[in-house]
């Protein structure tokens, strides 16, 4: 069930994201120039190419996209492949991950600025750089002292990274501030810790029901305030 959820948001390109381009003249021509005045909080950005960013929700998201082709931004891969990133980061892969990117796609969907995908080389249409690979950013912070046991889901804006616990039960997603330690003060990665989701299959299922990931991040945070 949680397969064939993610899939059918991975696909929709108004709803793969967290938020959605939708061009300004088209907004103001279907619903008036004043749309876009009100006052609302699904409003995210104002890109300079006559676009607004809104989050995946809005009204304007849905209709604009409603007719536009559905599949994932990258395909999924094969098992081979996945194995291949296994003998890199010389851990197995949860199960449910494992299927996420052999039935789901190769990344680019997902919280924040989604997925990381497994392997190299994936560059969206119109896009200047690759996208990130989870491998390739595991082994760029083990250089930096992350542990071993951490694979590198998704970014989550700044220096704010989510994380993959490979070894503890049920697969926790950890957020993880990569400014947030400083080794000359004797303190490591831990202490960059932000706040740990109980586990994977929570994580997605909160994204592939229309949540936001970061809710329960900053429910908790208020809780202590």
């Amino acid at each position: 069930m949680l397969i064939e959820r993610l899939r059918a948001r991975a696909w929709d390109p108004g709803r793969r994201f967290d938020a959605a381009d939708v061009p300004v003249a088209w907004i103001t021509e279907r619903y008036g120039s004043e749309r876009l005045d009100q006052d609302r909080d699904d409003i995210v950005s104002y890109g300079s190419n006559g676009t607004v960013q809104l989050k995946a929700g809005a009204e304007e998201v849905a209709v604009y996209y409603a007719d536009a082709s559905r599949g994932p931004l990258f395909p999924p891969i094969a098992l081979a492949e996945v194995e291949k990133a296994e003998r890199r980061i010389g851990r197995p892969l949860p199960e449910l991950l494992r299927r996420v990117y052999t039935e789901v796609a190769n990344g680019g969907f997902g919280p924040d600025s989604g997925l990381a995908s497994l392997t190299e080389g994936n560059r969206p249409l119109g896009h200047l750089y690759d996208w990130p690979c989870a491998v390739s950013v595991y082994e760029r912070n083990r250089t930096q002292g992350v542990p071993a046991s951490w694979l590198h889901l998704a970014y989550g804006g700044c220096t704010m990274e989510w994380h993959l616990s490979l070894t503890a039960v049920d697969n926790p997603v950890l957020l993880y501030d990569a400014d947030g330690w400083e080794p000359t003060w004797g303190e490591d990665p831990h202490d960059g810790l932000r706040h740990a989701s109980s586990s994977l299959r929570r994580w997605l299922w909160s994204w592939a029901d229309g949540g936001d990931v970061w809710d329960e991040v900053l429910n908790r945070r208020s809780a202590y305030e």
